[in-house]
């Protein structure tokens, strides 16, 4: 099946037998509990493969100094895993990198790829390499201290705390040995060059509030796939699939049933998941989802690309309401905008979402059309604006729009931010 190393990594294997394999990869410093609230879901229409990494979750402490290197030990451990020839994958930060040197070098192995708060390059090789001098001198327990911030939101940290006091023991039990060897191997990783060979159907999830691998590291991901989409998550930062699980697992169901499911009819796999019909997906908050390219290239009704667009940029559950909502009387003007404003300008390439909802944002505050900047400002967030960026577009209309303008528009932004970035129980 494939080249062979010593030393496979741990793992475990939940899920219905004979179900299409998916593969989680883990963040540095963490187990594979990391995914436990995405298993529930998960395992309803998959096998679901869980690793760890070397000297991680109490698995035998055999470093591991490169990405190729861990890659080619899941593929030794995959080499005792029924149906595991071909199989989805997703990885959370040092996971991503994982999957992208499998996509890069295995990719007739892979369905699919879902890379959470990953980069084609992270970081620095200094900034890797100083903190193994720290682990060196001193341990892990300055990196474990310094987990909280790294890791999650301020808010996050507040009210899960017994979540955050579980993540920075993770770190505290990892053999120190193999935390420097993965730090070589971060050190060493850049695929920057190579991310437009890789052509596997690839879904890029972001924290909007992440500084260890920033939303700038995911749209250069979606810059330089193929076949890649971006999904921002806002209230998140880099440990996403912990601190947004239900987030997280939507857009993970959403990716791998859709790829399964089309290479179901074109013959490619024996296998797919079952329609998720039977249960709703998690509530999700604000998620943006972009395409690599998002104009399409040749000319589509633009009444069909309209309607993805405005779902994509507005949410389902507000086209849904305007549809419900439109009679005989306002049904034309619902036609009109989804075919004008979404297929025919929103749908451009000259532009990317990011901007056309700052343009948005500034044209509805100067028309002080408050309703509809309400629902914007939510489109905003799903396109990857920041609350900072956000405020830093109503400061600017301040200037431009006037005072008491801008000021109903912070009361609306607040309120819409507030509901959309306070961490869900």
């Amino acid at each position: 099946m494939s080249e062979t190393l010593p030393n496979p990594l741990q793992y475990r294997v939940d899920g219905p037998a004979g179900a299409p394999l998916l593969v989680l990869g883990p963040a540095l410093g963490t187990t594979w509990h990391m995914w436990d609230r995405q298993m529930p879901e998960l395992t309803r229409n998959w096998r679901v493969l869980r690793y760890d990494l070397p000297g991680h979750g109490g698995a035998p402490a055999h470093p591991a100094t490169s990405v190729h290197e861990l890659a080619m030990r899941l593929l030794a451990a995959l080499e005792s895993v029924e149906g595991s020839e071909r199989f989805g994958y997703a990885g959370c930060s040092l996971g991503g990198a994982v999957g992208t040197q499998l996509a890069l070098t295995h990719p007739h192995r892979l369905t699919s790829l879902a890379l959470v708060s990953a980069s084609p390059r992270h970081g620095t090789a200094d900034e890797w390499r100083q903190t193994g001098v720290v682990v060196r001198s001193h341990g892990l327990d300055p990196v474990a201290r310094s987990t909280p911030e790294r890791w999650f939101t301020p808010g996050f940290t507040t009210v899960q705390t017994a979540i955050v006091d579980w993540a920075v023991q993770m770190v505290r039990t990892t053999d120190p040995g193999c935390y420097i060897a993965a730090c070589e191997a971060l050190a060493a990783f850049d695929v920057r060059d190579a991310l437009p060979r890789l052509n596997v159907p690839t879904l890029v999830v972001a924290g909007a509030e992440d500084r260890v691998s920033p939303p700038a590291d995911a749209r250069a991901l979606v810059a330089g796939i193929p076949d890649a989409r971006l999904a921002m998550v806002p209230g998140a930062s880099h440990l996403t699939p912990v601190e947004r699980p239900g987030e997280v697992t939507e857009l993970l169901l959403k990716h791998f049933s859709t790829v399964w499911q089309d290479s179901s009819a074109t013959g490619a796999h024996t296998a797919a998941p079952a329609p998720l019909v039977d249960s709703p997906p998690p509530q999700s908050a604000a998620i943006a989802e972009l395409t690599a390219a998002d104009a399409p290239t040749g000319r589509p009704d633009p009444y069909d690309t309209g309607m993805r667009v405005r779902r994509e940029v507005l949410g389902d559950a507000h086209v849904d309401r305007a549809a419900a909502n439109a009679d005989d009387f306002t049904g034309d003007f619902q036609d009109f905008l989804t075919r004008y404003a979404w297929g025919e300008v929103w749908s451009r390439p000259g532009l990317d979402r990011r901007t056309r909802s700052v343009v948005t944002l500034t044209a509805l505050v100067a028309r002080g059309h408050l309703d509809e900047l309400a629902f914007h400002t939510r489109a905003a967030l799903r396109n990857g604006l920041t609350p900072a960026e956000i405020r830093e577009v109503l400061l600017q209309t301040a200037v431009y729009c006037g005072v008491p303008a801008a000021n109903s528009a912070f009361a609306v932004a607040q309120r819409v931010v507030r509901e959309e970035t306070t961490p869900r129980q």
